[in-house]
């Protein structure tokens, strides 16, 4: 399963969706629905409205596809972001409206949508500095073995160490991606 969605993917994706196509949704919902699900269940903190948020993304998504907007973004953020409306939106709901989250709540969201923007931002990002990562923090292994392991130099080591440490950094930083124009239900 390919993470990296090009833009000329995500149009003709798009357009298959937009003629009603069913292999088109079953093809997105392959491709993106353990991203929605774990998002969703970030955000709740429960498996059932999880599950219940994946199927409400994937609906709207197939009902609605004219709402994705190629050049905002890449339809994997886009339906990200529908997934993280809709969780922060039944959480409100859950917690007596919109009116705004108590902040341990607000907290959670928060560190909900970092947790979701450093998972976009890892499989978004170029193999060569994801697999270096994964060999220094997942592996436990120190920039000399990783420039063995991936069969570069340690300088080159270091420099995708580095890289991938500061597009993570970036994840606290901001909100998710550009999510497209629209949201759930219409709301913009």
């Amino acid at each position: 399963m390919a993470h990296d969605t090009p833009p000329r993917w995500d149009r003709k994706m798009q357009q298959r969706l937009a003629r009603g196509e069913a292999a088109a949704l079953g093809e997105l919902y392959d491709r993106f629905a353990s991203l929605v699900h774990s998002l969703a269940y970030r955000v709740l903190e429960d498996e059932e409205a999880a599950d219940r948020i994946t199927r409400e993304v994937f609906g709207y998504v197939w009902e609605h596809p004219d709402t994705f907007e190629p050049k905002e973004g890449s339809m994997r953020s886009w339906i990200a972001g529908l997934t993280h409306r809709q969780a922060v939106q039944r959480l409100r709901r859950r917690h007596g409206g919109d009116d705004g989250l108590p902040e341990e709540i607000e907290q959670q969201v928060r560190a909900a949508s970092a947790a979701a923007r450093a998972d976009y931002i890892v499989t978004s990002m170029p193999a060569s500095l994801r697999d270096a990562l994964e060999l220094a923090y997942i592996q436990r292994r120190d920039y000399r073995q990783a420039a063995r392991h991936l069969g570069v130099t340690e300088d080159e080591a270091r420099r995708r160490l580095r890289l991938g440490l500061q597009l993570l950094s970036t994840a606290t930083k901001g909100a998710l991606p550009p999510a497209g124009r629209a949201g759930l239900g219409g709301q913009r």
